[in-house]
């Protein structure tokens, strides 16, 4: 694998400079204000809790390796961006599946398994370009409707902020989808929007987490269970 061939896939880009893609590039700042917001609007136990602080971090790291993609647009910033996305992702399906709907472990792991194997068949099975290369993100918006879906039905305070993210989602994914599609019309593309929604959509889900993971949690460690995702 040649680590440093130059990637071109989004509208914006019309040559390998590393400021090239300024507006892809500079919103990803959005993720930072984004991890920031959601830290500070966290309660005292939510910012001591481990899984709280990592997911956030995760957040920032998402901001970062997006950034590098949309500069360098190389293999190894490409793995820094999706690599990070892709922990957060996992991460918070486990979170949200111990902290809110007290599943098991076993439960936990083999519902995320399933997330990442479901994305890892759409890009391998689907062909190349389809939907602009945004069918790996259905299975993360279909498990994040999901758990918001059956949260609502428990009567979960998090239900909301969860079905505003599903949502928001939806709208994000459907704009990185037609960044390629526009660029005649609108040359800096769709792609910014994604980024700035998204970024949203990490907040509302970075928030659920501190206001209602971590009382769940110790609900759970008061009933005997113990253990962190």
């Amino acid at each position: 694998m040649d680590w440093f061939a130059p990637i071109d896939i989004y509208c914006e880009r019309t040559a390998p400079g590393f400021w090239d893609e300024p507006f892809n590039a500079l919103t990803n700042a959005a993720f930072l204000i984004a991890a920031a917001a959601a830290y500070a609007r966290a309660g005292a136990e939510a910012r001591r809790d481990p899984a709280v602080i990592g997911l956030t971090l995760t957040v920032v790291a998402t901001g970062i390796g997006s950034f590098l993609f949309h500069t360098y647009a190389q293999v190894w910033s490409m793995l820094a961006d999706t690599g990070a996305i892709t922990v957060f992702v996992c991460w918070y399906l486990g979170f949200a599946l111990r902290r809110f709907l007290a599943v098991s472990w076993p439960q936990m792991l083999l519902a995320v398994a399933a997330m990442l194997a479901a994305g890892l068949a759409a890009d391998l099975l689907v062909p190349r370009g389809t939907l602009n290369g945004s069918v790996g993100y259905l299975p993360p918006l279909a498990a994040l409707a999901a758990v918001g879906a059956v949260l609502a039905r428990r009567g979960h305070p998090a239900a909301a902020h969860l079905a505003v993210a599903a949502c928001v989602f939806a709208v994000s994914l459907a704009l990185r989808t037609v960044d390629n599609a526009v660029c005649t019309a609108w040359p800096a593309g769709t792609h910014m929007a994604w980024h700035v929604l998204n970024a949203l959509v990490l907040f509302l889900a970075l928030d659920a987490a501190a206001r209602f993971g971590v009382a769940g949690r110790t609900a759970r460690g008061r009933a005997g269970s113990s253990g962190s995702a």
